[in-house]
């Protein structure tokens, strides 16, 4: 039995299919796959906020740091500010694609030089972010079942820990292997402890504990003076400063672990974007696509730079806003 092919029904072979040369297509399979990865953290970062959604740190007070601009709250501003340099950035790639299309090579040279330059002030602007995030900003104490407490004064205004407390002289020293407790290893000492935080309470009768639970109408809930004494002498577990992997004094460690997972995932491919673009752009410079008469690997990175802005219009929707 044989089977008769109608001659110019089925495609013949060639080396671009779709029109798109080999090097594009593997770029298109790769941001397919890593748009996959990006999805799965968002939505494991969904159902984990959606499931705490009543002690969940609300991003306006965690994210109002403006470098330069210290003792001022200022929600989000300078991460709209990254967000538009990733933007910018995005466009002079699409200005450096089309001088290309153009073999016009002055021009690819300059669009991809403040491609590169938006880049590295983004990748620049997150690692101040991380140090703010992990230094932390007024302190908090941890409860026994790992919830946080902070601090305001009686108009709701955020409290510092170094604004009530006084460091008291302690022997305690910090565990490492060193000094011979090999089975443990903790990061650095927090300034106060629990027992000075109290003291410090008690004798400042304006500072209250705010809980991580929110309130019917989103905001935390606010203890009375009793019940903020209380809530220290009783469940006061730890002094937390700053956040990391393990604590976060604005909220929920899940919190902390997100930021850092989607942000870092999201910066180090903006780093290494910026990487090959900087080996695209001397490339340029010293004539390589010139001679080739075809610029293609400047639309190459401009794919994968495009995918990482796209991504982080995503994070900054979802993390930092909504």
């Amino acid at each position: 039995m044989s089977t008769a092919v109608a001659e110019g029904k089925t495609w013949s072979g060639g080396n671009e299919p779709l029109k798109a040369s080999y090097g594009k297509m593997m770029m298109w399979f790769f941001i397919l796959s890593d748009a996959l990865t990006f999805s799965g953290f968002l939505a494991a970062y969904g159902f984990s906020r959606f499931k705490f959604i009543d002690a969940w740190p609300i991003a306006d007070e965690v994210f109002t740091h403006v470098p330069f601009l210290h003792g001022q709250e200022l929600p989000m501003i300078y991460v709209a500010f990254m967000t538009f340099v990733l933007i910018m950035s995005s466009v002079t790639m699409v200005l450096a694609v089309d001088a290309g299309h153009h073999l016009n090579k002055a021009k690819v040279t300059i669009y991809m030089f403040l491609t590169i330059i938006g880049g590295i002030i983004f990748v620049g602007s997150q690692a101040w972010e991380w140090a703010t995030f992990i230094q932390g900003d007024y302190g908090a104490v941890q409860t026994k079942g790992g919830n946080i407490l902070q601090f305001v004064d009686t108009e709701g205004h955020r409290v510092a820990l170094s604004d009530f407390v006084v460091a008291s002289h302690t022997d305690r020293t910090q565990h490492e292997s060193k000094n011979g407790l090999w089975f443990v290893n903790e990061g650095t000492l927090p300034t106060y402890s629990v027992q000075d935080v109290i003291h410090g309470l008690e004798s400042h009768e304006n500072v209250l504990v705010r809980t991580q639970t929110l309130t019917e109408e989103g905001e935390k809930t606010v203890l009375s003076r009793t019940e903020s004494l209380e809530a220290i002498k009783t469940n006061g577990k730890a002094v937390v400063e700053g956040a990391n992997l393990h604590v976060n004094e604005y909220g929920s460690p899940l919190f902390a672990d997100f930021f850092f997972f989607i942000t870092g995932f999201h910066g180090f491919h903006v780093f290494s974007g910026i990487v090959l673009n900087i080996i695209i752009f001397f490339n340029v410079v010293i004539g390589t696509y010139e001679k080739r008469k075809s610029y293609e690997m400047v639309e190459k990175v401009g794919l994968y730079w495009h995918f990482v802005d796209l991504v982080w219009v995503f994070v900054f929707t979802f993390f930092y806003l909504v």
